[in-house]
C-alpha cells in the first residue's frame, strides 16, 4: 500500500519530478513550494513521510523541521540539499530527521532511502500496535472479574496502583496470574510510562544473580570486558518484578534489603553509590512466614516486602471466573490461528467448570490452546478437550453469586462421592466464605458453634 508523502522544495522542476516519480510508484505525493506552505498543509492532514529541502527562501529547511517535529512527531523527515556539509547533516539528525541526502539529477538514489524509511515506519507502527495491545490487556477497565473475591481484589489493586512507591507482594499458587497482576499494577499507575523489568529468581544461577541485579564495571572480574547495567538501573522510573522471591539465597536477601532501605546500590567494581527510584513487586508460591520461622528467609526483608500483600485465589476457588476466562482465551487463540471464534457447547462448559486446575490459569490456557489447534467449525465440543480432564473433573463445591445472594453449588458423582465427603466439602466452603469466622459459619449452617467444632475436629482426626 502506498504512503502519503509531502515533497517540499522551492525548485519547481525538482518538486514536480519527485511528485511524479513517487506517484508512479503508488504513493500519494503532494508538492509544496515553501516551508510555510508545508506547515499549513500539516494543519489539514499528517503524512507518513516528508521530503524537505534545506535551502529555501523564507523558512529554511532546518527551521521548518523544528515545526514539523512538533506538529507531526510520528512523521519521518528526509532532508534534501544540493550542497550538503557534515555540519548540516549533524544538525538535522539532532533535530530528529531520519536521513540527509544530496539531490542528484537522476533522483534514483532517493528510492532506496524512501524504501528504508517506510520500512522503519511500518516497524514502528507494528511495535506501537503491539505495545498498545499489551497495555490494553492490563487496563483495569478491560479486566473481567465475576467472582466476589476477584472483584474485591481488583478494587484493592486499583488503589495500590496509584501509590507509586509502595512495595507489593503477590501470593498464590503456580499459574494463578501473579506476573499478570504485577503488570496490571504497573500499567495502571503513575509509573506506566517507565520500564517493567521482570526476573524469575530461580532462572538465574545464584553466583550470577548479584551481577545481574547490580551490574558491573569493566574489569570488575575476569570476563568483565565492558560495563553492564544491572536490573536495578534498567528499572529506573518503573517497576522491578522479582518472581519466586522465596528462592533467593540469604546473602542476596541481605543485599536486596540494603537497596530497599537506602534506595541506592553500587555496581560491582565501582566506588560510588547510585540512587534508584522504582517500585518493587515480588511474588512467591511459598509460605514465607514459615520460611522466616525456619530461618530460610530474613524476617526484616519479609516485613519490607510485605507492605501490601495480595493473595490471588486458585482458579478452583473462583468458579464464576472460569467461563469468562475461557471465552476470552478462545477468542485470543482464534485470532492467533486465523479461525472463527467458536462457541463452547454445554458439555465442554460443564467439564471446564468442574475441573480443579492444579496448574490454574496457565493450565486452562494450555488446555484451550490445544483444543483450538484441533477445533474445526464454530463449536468447541468436549471432544476437543484432553481426556484427562474428562476423567479428573471432580466433585465441585463452590460459591456463586445470584444477585446479592451467595449460593453453594454442589455436584456429586453418584457412586463415587459419599454423603460424608459432600457434607465436609460444603462445611469447608461455608467456613471459607465466612472468612474462617467459625461462629458466623455455624450460624449460616444452622449449627451451634460446638457442633461445627465437633465436625471439623472429626474431619481432622480422619
Amino acid at each position: 500500500m502506498g504512503a502519503v508523502i509531502f515533497v517540499t522544495d522551492d525548485e519547481q522542476a525538482i518538486r514536480s519530478a519527485l511528485v511524479k516519480r513517487l506517484t508512479r510508484q503508488g504513493h500519494h505525493a503532494v508538492g509544496y513550494e515553501s516551508g510555510e506552505e508545508l506547515l499549513a498543509g500539516l494543519q489539514q492532514s499528517l503524512p507518513d513521510l516528508v521530503l524537505l529541502d534545506v535551502k529555501m527562501p523564507g523558512l529554511s529547511g532546518l527551521e521548518t523541521l523544528k515545526h514539523v517535529r512538533q506538529l507531526a512527531p510520528a512523521t519521518i523527515v528526509i532532508l534534501l540539499t544540493a550542497y550538503g556539509t557534515v555540519q548540516d547533516a549533524v544538525e538535522t539528525m539532532k533535530l530528529g530527521a531520519y536521513d540527509f541526502m544530496i539531490k542528484s539529477v537522476d533522483l534514483e538514489g532517493i528510492d532506496a532511502v524512501i524504501a528504508r524509511a517506510l520500512d522503519v515506519l511500518r516497524l514502528r507502527r507494528r511495535l506501537e500496535s503491539e505495545l498498545n495491545r499489551q497495555d490494553s490487556r492490563y487496563d483495569l477497565k478491560n479486566l473481567e472479574a465475576h467472582s466476589p473475591v476477584m472483584q474485591q481484589l481488583l478494587e484493592q489493586v486499583r488503589g495500590v496502583a496509584e501509590s507509586p512507591k509502595s512495595s507489593v507482594m503477590l501470593l498464590g499458587e503456580t499459574g494463578t496470574g501473579k506476573e499478570f497482576l504485577a503488570h496490571v499494577i504497573h500499567h495502571n499507575g503513575p509509573r506506566a510510562s517507565g520500564p517493567f523489568i521482570g526476573v524469575n529468581c530461580t532462572a538465574i544461577p545464584k553466583e550470577l544473580f548479584e551481577s545481574e541485579l547490580f551490574g558491573f564495571e569493566r574489569g570488575a572480574f575476569t570476563g568483565a570486558t565492558q560495563r553492564k547495567l544491572g536490573l536495578l538501573e534498567k528499572a529506573e522510573g518503573g517497576t522491578l518484578f522479582l518472581d519466586e522471591i522465596g528462592d533467593l539465597d540469604l546473602s542476596m536477601q541481605a543485599k536486596l534489603l540494603r537497596v530497599i532501605q537506602e534506595r541506592s546500590f553500587r555496581r560491582l567494581g565501582a566506588t560510588d553509590d547510585l540512587g534508584v527510584d522504582f517500585r518493587l513487586i515480588t511474588a512467591t508460591n511459598r509460605d514465607l512466614k514459615q520460611d522466616v520461622k525456619r530461618g530460610a528467609f530474613r524476617e526484616d526483608l519479609y516485613f519490607r516486602l510485605h507492605v501490601v500483600a495480595f493473595a490471588i485465589p486458585p482458579l478452583r476457588k473462583r468458579v464464576e471466573d472460569i467461563l469468562p476466562l475461557c471465552r476470552r482465551t478462545v477468542a485470543r487463540f482464534a485470532q492467533e490461528f486465523g479461525k472463527p471464534i467458536p462457541e463452547l457447547d454445554p458439555e465442554a462448559r460443564a467439564i471446564l467448570e468442574r475441573y480443579q486446575y492444579p496448574g490454574n490459569i496457565r493450565e486452562l490456557q494450555n488446555i484451550l490452546e490445544r483444543a483450538m489447534i484441533f477445533c474445526q467449525g464454530r463449536t468447541l465440543t468436549a471432544h476437543y478437550l484432553p481426556l484427562e480432564i474428562h476423567h479428573e473433573a471432580k466433585q465441585t463445591i463452590a460459591a456463586v453469586s445470584q444477585g446479592d445472594v451467595q449460593v453453594i453449588r454442589v455436584e456429586m458423582q453418584v457412586g463415587k462421592h459419599t454423603l460424608r465427603e459432600t457434607e465436609e466439602a460444603i462445611i469447608e466452603e461455608i467456613v471459607r466464605l465466612a472468612n474462617y469466622n467459625k461462629s458466623l459459619a455455624a450460624k449460616q449452617l444452622g449449627l451451634t458453634r460446638f457442633s461445627l467444632d465437633r465436625r471439623l475436629k472429626k474431619r481432622a482426626d480422619n
